[in-house]
């Protein structure tokens, strides 16, 4: 049975969403950047194995380093650690180990450019959201987007050996899409938030003005979506982006017309495929590059 807690603490939902995310820039590098080298099939498989074990690990140490909050609130209390299914010592030394495993297979099977930014995914995930920012600060999920945006930067420096403009930018397009879907969540919750004494923004500004701060913030990534088009990306991308983006924005204009805990749970079923998608659609653009 410890196989099975082991693969709930490495939350697999999360490991599959960050290596499409890899994958997809990894393929979009190939094919936009200027002098790109060919990439092999090797280079693919080494970028979902090193991405699946940061994701995995960084996700194990979450689960260790929140298992006192843990049985504080209902979503969460019968994970592995809070429901004694597994020691906390097992879950660190496993998350520890994976995320090392992750960098240096990465140094060595990938290229250096790739497991700096596979270490800052972890750093940023475990380190600055985790263990600093999110019980001090309703900026937490804001900065810890960044780690979402590595597993782009990773994909994208696996094909070029470095990170241009371009790449930089559509990495970035996961942290300008974490608070938005996020903050939908912690509306969903924020009672289980507030009884665990974590300062999500719902908890700190209301629901009211939290769904404010989500339109604004979904009225941010939309154009900066779009902008993309500017840089090089071309118009498959952007009709997927603009269809994606303009569906978000109703639904968040909608929710600060009705912000309650369960609208904004239809808003976060809305937002929560966007990247998916919108990593597709930086993939697809790659095979079908049109510009007018």
């Amino acid at each position: 049975m410890v196989l099975k807690e082991l693969v709930e603490v490495s939350k697999p939902r999360i490991v599959v969403l960050l290596v499409i995310t890899a994958v997809a820039s990894l393929y979009a590098a190939s094919q936009l950047a200027p002098g790109s080298p060919e990439v092999g099939y090797q280079t693919y498989i080494h970028v979902m194995v090193a991405g699946a074990l940061a994701s995995a690990g960084s996700s194990a140490l979450n689960h260790y380093y929140d298992r006192d909050i843990d049985p504080r609130m209902s979503r969460t209390s019968t994970r592995p650690i809070p429901s004694g299914r597994i020691s906390a010592r097992a879950v660190v030394a496993y998350g520890l180990a994976l995320s090392c495993i992750s960098v240096v297979y990465g140094y060595v099977l990938i290229n250096a450019a790739s497991a700096f930014f596979i270490a800052l995914g972890i750093f940023s995930y475990v380190i600055i959201y985790t263990a600093w920012l999110k019980r001090r600060n309703t900026s937490n999920i804001v900065i810890g987007g960044i780690a979402g945006s590595a597993a782009s930067w990773a994909g994208w420096a696996a094909a070029t050996g470095s990170l241009d403009v371009l790449g930089f930018l559509v990495g970035f397009l996961v942290f300008v899409w974490t608070p938005s879907h996020f903050w939908c969540l912690a509306m969903k919750i924020r009672d289980e938030y507030a009884q665990a004494e974590v300062p999500m923004l719902p908890v700190v500004i209301g629901m009211h003005r939290t769904s404010k701060y989500i339109l604004a913030n979904t009225a941010i990534l939309v154009p900066y979506s779009l902008m993309l088009y500017a840089f090089g990306m071309g118009m498959v991308y952007m009709l997927i982006a603009a269809v994606s983006g303009g569906l978000m924005l109703y639904y968040h204009y909608r929710l600060t017309r009705e912000p309650t805990s369960d609208f904004a749970w239809r808003a976060y079923k809305v937002t929560a495929p966007y990247l998916t998608i919108i990593f597709l659609a930086v993939a697809v653009d790659g095979a079908f590059h049109i510009r007018i």
